[in-house]
């Protein structure tokens, strides 16, 4: 399968990684094309790379592993103990020249210093951060977090780091400065005695939104300086009722924060469809992760004729076909027959078949002294998902062009209403169960702080 070619800065970063040993983290605005590079460099980097992800899902999303299962880590806090490692996972850690990690964001502080001590402990090179092996991350941190410590691990990280994001980790700070005010945390060239040096790569150019004033609110959401003007465009332009479904005109899907709040929606509009509705039963192979968390499809898909679907990843078509579909696009469903599933897309009807999403584990060849990606599992199921309406978690990386946000009692995470607001491609496609409120645009204060220094030490 051959990708479309990269922007001149996707490019450039590309090189840096891929002629450099340099640590990066890669990030931009919604929409700037970071999954782009990420899968570029997948498939064209000459280095033995290994991708790894926080989540199941967000593993599967980049065909790589997950983080504990690649380095054999407990479940947990795992603070400054020694790590159990095989045979087997320390000639898999040694094969590694460059570790790609994407949503970096969710990655924990304590979580990051293990991978590193891991990498230490197995390549024997205890004095050197990731013993040697070069770190790239993907994401966007004003964009998802961690997820919060509670109990005893928060009493920890409140001991040992200054938060719980990944850039508070000790490898990056050096040492206890990850807990102390001072000049290894005024900028990147002043880091602690151990702490490694992360070059930090912001995408700027963005492909989802062209209005360049609709890009400079987005801008404004993200980072939490929304005006009384600016608000005032967005809840006047979202204040509308939303037409009825036309056909022809471009679907409408909810944004909402809770899971039961989407259920809900869902499941009103498929019972108020005629017909009975027809399950699909996704099937499952191998070792596929801890129940339906952890699935990229609905384990039972029900649907009818009539029924508006989101599209769970690319179409294979390959470029320079244009793609029938891509991750995120909206389509209603209008005839389901013969293992197949009818779906118009602008007015095209393209018949969908089962996909095979593959869980790979990496292993050791000592034949060729390299890494192969092996398939563990599998999970067969339509690319498909009801689709009236969506979490804004799981809209993340999705394009639409007209959404109703729905933030109910209010925004409950940073970020979350800037992810749901820069999903769409333009103001007029937005529409707001409710004006925003100042509670609703958050930004986490540690976000702004590593991003402040990472600005200043650009300048």
């Amino acid at each position: 399968m051959t990708a479309p070619p990269l922007s001149a800065e996707q490019e450039a970063l590309f090189r840096l990684i891929e002629d450099t040993r340099e640590h990066v983290f890669v990030t931009g605005r919604a929409g700037t094309g970071k999954s782009t590079l990420l899968q570029h460099l997948a498939w064209n980097t000459q280095k033995q790379i290994a991708v790894c992800a926080p989540t199941g899902v967000a593993a599967l999303n980049v065909e790589g592993q997950t983080i504990h299962s690649l380095f054999r880590l407990p479940i947990g806090l795992i603070a400054a103990s020694e790590i159990d490692q095989s045979d087997a996972t320390r000639k898999i850690l040694n094969a590694i020249d460059t570790l790609v990690i994407d949503e970096i964001s969710m990655v924990n502080a304590d979580l990051m210093d293990a991978m590193d001590r891991a990498l230490r402990q197995a390549r024997g090179r205890r004095a050197e951060p990731f013993g040697g092996v070069q770190i790239v991350m993907f994401g966007d941190p004003y964009q998802l977090a961690p997820v919060p410590p509670r109990g005893d691990e928060l009493r920890y990280i409140r001991d040992h780091y200054r938060s719980f994001w990944f850039f508070d980790a000790k490898v990056w700070t050096g040492g206890d400065a990850a807990i102390a005010d001072g000049p290894a945390l005024d900028g990147f060239a002043e880091l602690g005695p151990f702490g490694a040096h992360l070059n930090i790569r912001e995408l700027t150019e963005i492909h989802r939104q062209a209005d360049p004033a609709f890009k400079a609110m987005l801008n404004a959401v993200r980072h939490g300086r929304v005006t009384a003007d600016i608000a005032q465009v967005l809840n006047d332009t979202g204040a509308r009722t939303p037409p009825e479904q036309v056909e022809g005109e471009p679907p409408i899907i909810t944004l909402a924060t809770r899971n039961d709040i989407v259920n809900n929606i869902n499941r009103r509009h498929l019972d108020a469809l005629p017909g009975r509705a027809q399950t699909a039963s996704a099937e499952i192979s191998g070792d596929f992760g801890r129940g339906e968390a952890g699935y990229p499809a609905d384990a039972e898909l029900k649907l009818k004729v009539g029924a508006q679907v989101m599209f769970l990843r690319n179409d294979v078509g390959g470029y320079p076909e244009p793609p029938r579909w891509v991750n995120g696009t909206i389509g209603t469903v209008t005839r389901i027959a013969g293992g197949t599933v009818r779906v118009d897309v602008d007015g095209e009807e393209h018949d969908v078949e089962p996909a095979v999403w593959e869980r790979f584990r990496y292993a050791y060849d000592p034949g060729s002294r390299s890494l192969t990606r092996d398939i563990v599992a599998e999970f067969t199921q339509f690319p498909l998902r009801l689709a009236w309406a969506v979490t804004i978690h799981k809209s993340q990386g999705k394009t639409y062009e007209r959404a109703i946000v729905d933030l109910g009692s209010g925004a409950f995470a940073p970020g979350q209403t800037y992810v749901a607001l820069s999903r769409l491609t333009s103001l007029d496609g937005l529409y707001l169960s409710r004006p925003l409120r100042p509670s609703d645009i958050r930004v986490d204060p540690d976000v702004r702080r590593f991003m402040a220094r990472r600005d200043a030490a650009a300048s």
